[in-house]
């Protein structure tokens, strides 16, 4: 069975329903997730809003550039070491 995916604002809804006083059960049949799942995201995303949401998906992205940038920066580090070994 395919995974489905759930974009960070679905989950904060979803979560903010279940704290409007339906039954955590309900929520995740209407849902159609378990409710393990449920409790995973609300351990993970319950105490933030949309605008947390959105700031913290923007800095996992910048984090990944800057990530990948850093990489970058090592290899070129880790080349000129070996190119300047060669030549002495």
């Amino acid at each position: 069975m395919k995974k489905q995916r759930h974009k960070t604002e679905e989950i904060i809804r979803i979560i903010r329903k279940a704290d409007s006083g339906q039954t955590v059960e309900d929520v995740c049949r209407e849902e159609n997730i378990c409710v393990q799942t449920f409790y995973r995201w609300r351990r993970k995303y319950g105490r933030m809003e949309m605008a947390d949401a959105k700031r913290f998906k923007e800095l996992v992205n910048e984090n990944g550039e800057l990530k990948k940038m850093l990489a970058d920066e090592m290899l070129k580090n880790r080349v000129l070491e070996e190119s300047l070994k060669k030549k002495w």
